[in-house]
């Protein structure tokens, strides 16, 4: 009895002795998913703030009244809506968003297009040397645009003389001078994002089981019909991933559009052009610049909300059908 009276008032001695950090290491040992909770919340909290604070900051920037910016704070010093009215005012910015809208379409219905037809190729079919051409199609997904810039600027612009000689045959023809309209965009972020599209779209297709294209097979249709009925809506995931990935791409796209026109409107200039459109000789408004590149996100914005309900469904009707 004595021993007991004695040990108790020690060992809460001891615990008054440990400070806040202390203590919350002590507990952690004893119970580790609060650490595992922490380090979740920590983290979590770091990509909240490092992602949506400069999206915070360009709201700030539209919203505050362009002589004001220099005393900038956390929070607008006014709310000047007006901005987004003014953006379409000052110049014909929604021509600008027109330009990028119409070139990212056309560029990712040629993508899925092409790759839906090659994906199939790979993913349903076997024959020789199919592993070495899906290898050399992973590679090229890598290489980065910028490293075309040069040779398609000059095959583009001016058009250039191409021979083809040897000591029999002399073949000559004319680059067209595709300066200033979609197709130097169009035609090579087309190539670009292909092999991208092509090696996701041969993942999907390539899972689908035998016997739900062999079903659609008896039943009289060709390969084609059975790409467009049973693969294609089977592999809706795969389809609004590539698409996504390509529009987005394509749509947030500078340095290469920028170089293949001279920044005007009628000249298919993306929609950055559009942006960098409002910068003045003497001042630079920048909250319509900031104003305009929200503007310019909102398609982005929408396009992606749609696409996750596509893709959700997507996923949805195939478990259903396994």
């Amino acid at each position: 009895m004595s021993q007991d009276t004695d040990t108790t008032p020690t060992t809460d001695t001891a615990d008054l002795k440990r400070g806040p950090f202390e203590s919350w290491v002590n507990r952690s040992i004893s119970n580790p998913e609060n650490v595992y909770q922490a380090m979740f919340y920590l983290v979590t909290g770091f990509f909240l703030v490092t992602t949506l604070f400069p999206f915070y900051w360009l709201v700030v920037l539209a919203l505050t009244p362009n002589e004001q910016i220099v005393d900038m704070g956390l929070l607008p010093k006014g709310t000047n809506v007006g901005a987004f009215v003014e953006v379409f005012q000052a110049i014909p910015f929604h021509r600008f968003v027109i330009n990028s809208l119409l070139i990212a379409t056309a560029t990712t219905i040629i993508v899925l297009v092409l790759a839906s037809l090659a994906g199939y190729v790979f993913g349903r079919l076997d024959f020789p040397g199919k592993k070495p051409l899906m290898l050399v199609i992973l590679a090229i997904s890598y290489f980065p645009p910028a490293a075309f810039l040069l040779p398609l600027f000059s095959l583009f612009t001016g058009g250039k003389a191409l021979y083809f000689q040897t000591s029999a045959i002399t073949i000559g023809l004319q680059s067209p001078d595709l300066y200033n309209s979609p197709w130097p965009m169009v035609m090579p972020f087309s190539a670009l994002f292909l092999p991208l599209s092509i090696f996701i779209l041969t993942t999907f297709y390539g899972q689908i089981p035998d016997g739900l294209e062999d079903a659609a097979r008896i039943e009289g249709t060709t390969r084609l019909g059975a790409l467009a009925r049973v693969i294609v809506p089977l592999s809706a995931p795969g389809i609004a991933t590539a698409g996504v990935l390509t529009f987005i791409t394509v749509y947030n796209e500078y340095f290469f559009s920028s170089l293949m026109t001279n920044g005007a409107w009628q000249n298919w200039a993306p929609i950055v052009e559009g942006i960098l459109g409002y910068r003045g000789h003497h001042e630079t408004p920048y909250n319509l610049m900031a104003a305009a590149s929200i503007v310019g996100v909102l398609p982005v914005a929408i396009l992606v909300v749609v696409a996750q309900e596509k893709i959700v469904s997507g996923l949805t009707s195939g478990a259903l059908k396994e």
